[in-house]
């Protein structure tokens, strides 16, 4: 798929030519961070969403909303078992978003290898759990959206320095924080804005479904993650001014989307 430009629609456009995205994660403590990623995706102007997750959290999901479509995987994590039954949703899926609320056991850390290997065309967005326990050789095609403890432990993890670009291959990191970094084998990208309100819980899951759904409409890495960023940290900011102080939650973030993206013409 050649990189297309941000939010343009034919009139007779139909559903899912503005893009699928397959999240996976999820486990027996940790549903939120799957809908807010879902939804955030949803919101950024892609078609469809699925949530690849254990059962209990995707019967949570159904409850919650109706916008998001869920395949239910028997047990309370992820294993290498899920990845047979997962193969034609990750092929009808423009872009793969791992990591959000799976923890870091044995049996998920054999899942995301295999999904890694199984996947390496397949553009993907890499957050949370999955930056801990993958390796830069073994991700390709993808943005990781580490904050700075996970930076550091994705390169001691792969056995580099954090001067060694070359690594980086056809991947884009997104190194979270007052100012985000985005950083790719030709260059670095500063993006400021944003206030400490954006260091609680969920918002990075809102960031990461930005980042996916944008992908999922670009198949431009490097466009996605910055615009992601930008609206993330723009939203932060209209709701400091909104809630007057740091009183704002992630579940707010995702209901200004639409609106922020219209002061940035999307």
């Amino acid at each position: 798929m050649k990189p297309k430009e941000l939010m343009k629609r034919k009139k007779n456009t139909h559903k899912g030519e503005s893009g699928h995205v397959l999240i996976i994660g999820g486990s027996e403590d940790y549903t939120g961070s799957l809908t807010l990623a879902g939804l955030a995706a949803l919101r950024s102007g892609c078609d469809i969403v699925t949530i690849a997750c254990p059962e209990k959290n995707a019967w949570a999901i159904n409850t919650y909303t109706p916008d998001l479509i869920t395949k239910k995987l028997r047990g309370k994590e992820l294993k290498p078992k899920h990845l047979k039954e997962l193969k034609t949703l990750i092929e009808k899926a423009d872009v793969l978003l791992i990591g959000n609320g799976s923890g870091t056991s044995k049996a998920t850390a054999k899942f995301y290898k295999q999904l890694a290997k199984e996947t390496k065309e397949k553009p993907k967005v890499i957050d949370a759990d999955a930056v801990k326990l993958l390796t830069l050789q073994e991700i390709n095609n993808s943005v990781v959206t580490p904050h700075k403890k996970e930076f550091e432990a994705l390169l001691e993890n792969s056995g580099i320095k954090s001067s060694d670009k070359e690594i980086l291959k056809d991947n884009v990191i997104l190194l979270k924080g007052s100012v985000d970094k985005v950083l790719t084998r030709k260059k670095t990208i500063n993006i400021k804005g944003g206030n400490p309100g954006l260091a609680k819980a969920g918002t990075g899951d809102v960031l990461a479904g930005l980042t996916a759904g944008f992908l999922a409409q670009t198949n431009d890495k490097e466009k996605a993650v910055v615009t992601a960023s930008k609206i993330n940290k723009a939203i932060g900011d209209l709701l400091l001014k909104k809630k007057k102080g740091y009183s704002f939650i992630a579940s707010d973030m995702v209901e200004e989307i639409n609106g922020v993206k219209k002061k940035f013409r999307l």
